[in-house]
This record gives C-alpha cells, sequence and structure tokens, in this order.
C-alpha cells in the first residue's frame, strides 16, 4: 500500500440506471434500481478508488457492507454516489458512502474492504480447490 492511503481521501462517480440495473420482479412500470446491483456500484466505486493507492499486485476485495436503501431510483435516472475513506487499520478500509438521484438521496451506508497481495490470495484459494476436490458435501 502507498503512503498515500489515509483517511479523508474521497471521490464522486455517476453512473445511469440502466435496465440491467434494475429489478424485473414487480414488471416494466416498476423497473427501479435494484438493491443488488447498487450494493455492486458502491463496490466498485470504492474499489476503484481504492486501486489509485495501492502497490502493483496489490488489490482488494470486500468483507462487509452496511446499506440503507431509502428511495426508488427510475430506469434511465443518473445517480451521483459519494464516498469517502474514514477509517484506515493496517489492511482494512472503511468507507462511508451515500448516493442520490435527480430527485432525492438513495441510500448511505458503510462499506468495508480488506487489501490483499494477488499472489497470496491466487495461492490461498488454490490450496482451497484443491481441498475442495476431496471433500464431499457439506
Amino acid at each position: 500500500m502507498k503512503t498515500s492511503l489515509q483517511s479523508g481521501l474521497s471521490s464522486i462517480s455517476a453512473l445511469t440506471v440502466d435496465r440491467a440495473r434494475t429489478i424485473d420482479f414487480m414488471g416494466e412500470k416498476a423497473r427501479v434500481y435494484a438493491t443488488p446491483m447498487l450494493v455492486r456500484d458502491i463496490e466498485v466505486a470504492c474499489r476503484e478508488l481504492l486501486l489509485q493507492h495501492l502497490d502493483p499486485g496489490e488489490d482488494s476485495v470486500g468483507t462487509r457492507i452496511e446499506l440503507d436503501h431509502l428511495a426508488a431510483t427510475l430506469m434511465g435516472m443518473k445517480v451521483e454516489l459519494q464516498l469517502s475513506i474514514d477509517e484506515v487499520k493496517g489492511r482494512a478500509v472503511g468507507f462511508a458512502f451515500s448516493a442520490s438521484d435527480s430527485v432525492e438521496p438513495i441510500c448511505r451506508g458503510r462499506h468495508q474492504r480488506f487489501v490483499v497481495d494477488l499472489a497470496t490470495t491466487e495461492a490461498r484459494l488454490a490450496a482451497k480447490a484443491k481441498k475442495a476436490q476431496g471433500a464431499g458435501p457439506p
């Protein structure tokens, strides 16, 4: 990790709620931003901010998210996501975030990520895959 990774870093990202980001189970007239897609967009934005402050061979994984989804956002609406790093404890990084559409706030919450070494992670996952091949059903 670079020394530039510090509490107080922030970013703003914008996106448009396209069809792939919407729910489909309530019909076409109720296509709104799906909570799982909102979570994904938050994770991507946080990771992108972190990547600017990581060394080659490092990345991050999400470990926790707390989200209050406050309002529906219609398909086609623009969303602005604001996030800031509010805690760095070793390799654990905490974010506060909020998002709004053109009408109102749509969410707020916290997200935790953990900085990992890619080579170490790949080795750990390969070892787990090997164990899983010999394991029976849970």
